[in-house]
């Protein structure tokens, strides 16, 4: 292995590092956080079933989203699909053929729907960009690293596309060199260009990730305006640090 290849690894330990330890504070953080009015939006579920499903449509459609604007819905919404076909895809990076769910990630429908989505992931993308610069209200309140973030995915998503249809890397190299991340036996990365663009992009995602504004991915499901019942006259919401009080331990 040369230098090259020692550095990403390097690298890409410390960011996934970085990565894990950032989330996971994050999470501590949002968990420990008191709650101490019951201030579901309304019209909110009057049952835990009720906010599962609340929450799964959230999660999976952007339900008030698509209430708010349809515009932004449909940029925001292709983006996070196409991001999740890129991801399916990714996956034959990470797994062996020997693996139970392998027949799942390394077929026709999955490799091509992951390959033609960064078209879609990149228009989501422009599209949302382009709301940051067109909309006044919104350019008011967006700040540079709102711009930045959205640049740096497009990077990501544009140096991937360019890779899949004009410069074709060498796959099995790149797999040599992901599993061997994984397994802690480091090997050769490719010296491709747009490839290590690729990877230095990503690997500034992963260390900006726990900072930025993209924690909304995890901080969704400890809003307190979507995963409260809305039962403040059936029962009294006492936050757990206010119970201590009340019990005197």
């Amino acid at each position: 292995m040369n230098a090259l290849s020692w550095s990403y690894v390097f690298m890409f330990y410390l960011a996934m590092l970085i990565l894990v330890v950032g989330v996971t504070r994050k999470i501590i953080q949002y968990a420990r956080t008191p709650a101490p009015l019951k201030i579901p939006t309304t019209p909110a579920p009057v049952t835990k079933a009720g906010v599962v499903w609340r929450m799964a449509t959230e999660v999976v459609l952007f339900n008030s989203l698509f209430k708010s604007n349809r515009w932004i819905w449909i940029f925001g919404w292709m983006f996070h699909f196409a991001l999740l076909l890129a991801f399916l895809r990714h996956l034959r990076y990470v797994f062996t053929p020997d693996c139970l769910i392998w027949p799942l990630i390394n077929n026709w429908l999955v490799l091509n729907a992951g390959k033609y989505g960064a078209y879609a992931m990149l228009f989501g993308l422009a599209g949302l960009l382009a709301r940051r610069f067109l909309v006044d209200r919104v350019r008011y309140i967006s700040s540079p690293s709102d711009y930045l973030m959205l640049i740096l995915i497009m990077g990501i998503a544009g140096s991937g596309t360019w890779m899949s249809f004009i410069n074709h890397v060498d796959i099995i190299q790149l797999k040599e060199f992901v599993l061997g991340l994984l397994t802690f036996s480091p090997q050769a990365l490719p010296t491709d260009g747009v490839l290590l663009t690729h990877l230095t992009l990503v690997l500034i995602l992963m260390v900006i990730f726990p900072i930025s504004k993209l924690l909304h991915a995890p901080g969704v499901f400890f809003s307190p305006t979507r995963n409260q019942v809305d039962n403040p006259r059936e029962q009294r919401h006492i936050a757990p640090w206010a119970r201590e009080l009340e019990t005197g331990n």
